[in-house]
């Protein structure tokens, strides 16, 4: 493996900061992840942010396809050229914004659920995240790195100051560990705090199911959006559009006390919750 500083700078390039961009200089690190992500050869991988290939390439050998989706041009062609040293044809390389790639028509291709990996840029982490739960029927598992703190609201447990959006939808329809610790030092250029490596395992269906999906995501994320507030407060002065009496009583029917805040919830109470105010709409 090149060092990323020599690569980048033999192409005359240098890390953007817009894209969040820190490099992989540890090549023990990729087997390492690789390895407790137990990928099996028959696996078809999704990686988001390709960069410099520090993962892409030893992914390829192991794995039966690797997508690589990389939106930052100027590396797409020292990718393609790592790529064509070491006779590599199971990448193929996809020059979009993850963001707006559909990866449900991706997986359509083959005949299994595809795995998602990626080192995520900090700034987009929660958008990337939110959009692969939204797409989660053709995704088996994803083990994605974050730097530490966004790793640990991801994680976060009802009572918490880490329990939030992310870490309510997540548990709604996935578990989630954590498999390894990544040192800053490993990087290039070194970011200011240590990473860890998240794996989701998606569920195949909600241990409590939600009568509207896309609805009760929009209810977890008024009930967090003035965290500082009483469930009745927060959910009658958001985008819902609903006033503080249908609050209550939406609160009341699901059983739960209207001056409790979203973080003392659990997941089966944020259904219930999700539910009421729902069927309060469609009456």
């Amino acid at each position: 493996m090149t060092s990323p500083r020599t690569l980048l700078s033999s192409w005359k390039l240098s890390p953007k900061k817009q894209f969040g961009q820190n490099f992989l200089c540890d090549p023990s690190t990729a087997e390492m992840i690789i390895l407790r992500s137990k990928i099996l050869p028959e696996n078809v991988i999704l990686e988001i942010g390709a960069g410099l290939g520090a993962l892409t390439i030893p992914l390829a050998a192991v794995a039966n396809k690797v997508y690589a989706v990389e939106k930052d041009m100027s590396l797409i062609p020292i990718l393609q050229n790592e790529i064509l040293a070491k006779y590599i044809d199971n990448i193929e390389i996809l020059k979009e914004n993850i963001l707006d790639l559909d990866i449900i028509r991706i997986a359509a291709i083959h005949t299994q659920k595809i795995i998602v990996m990626g080192n995520l840029p900090y700034n987009i982490s929660s958008q990337i995240v939110i959009k692969l739960i939204k797409e989660r029927s053709c995704i088996s598992r994803a083990i994605l790195m974050f730097q530490r703190e966004l790793a640990r609201r991801i994680c976060g447990e009802p009572g918490s100051k880490d329990y939030g959006r992310i870490s309510v939808m997540l548990k709604y329809c996935a578990d989630t560990i954590k498999i390894a610790e990544v040192k800053a030092s490993l990087f290039f250029p070194k970011p200011k705090i240590d990473s860890e490596i998240i794996e989701i395992r998606f569920k195949e269906h909600p241990d409590s199911m939600a009568d509207d999906e896309t609805f009760f995501f929009s209810v977890i994320k008024a009930a967090f959006g003035k965290r500082r507030k009483t469930l009745k407060n927060s959910l009658s002065g958001s985008e819902l559009g609903i006033n503080p009496q249908t609050a209550e009583s939406a609160l009341n029917s699901a059983g739960i006390n209207p001056s409790r805040r979203a973080e003392t919830l659990t997941i089966e109470e944020f259904v219930k919750l999700g539910n009421a105010i729902h069927r309060s709409f469609i009456k």
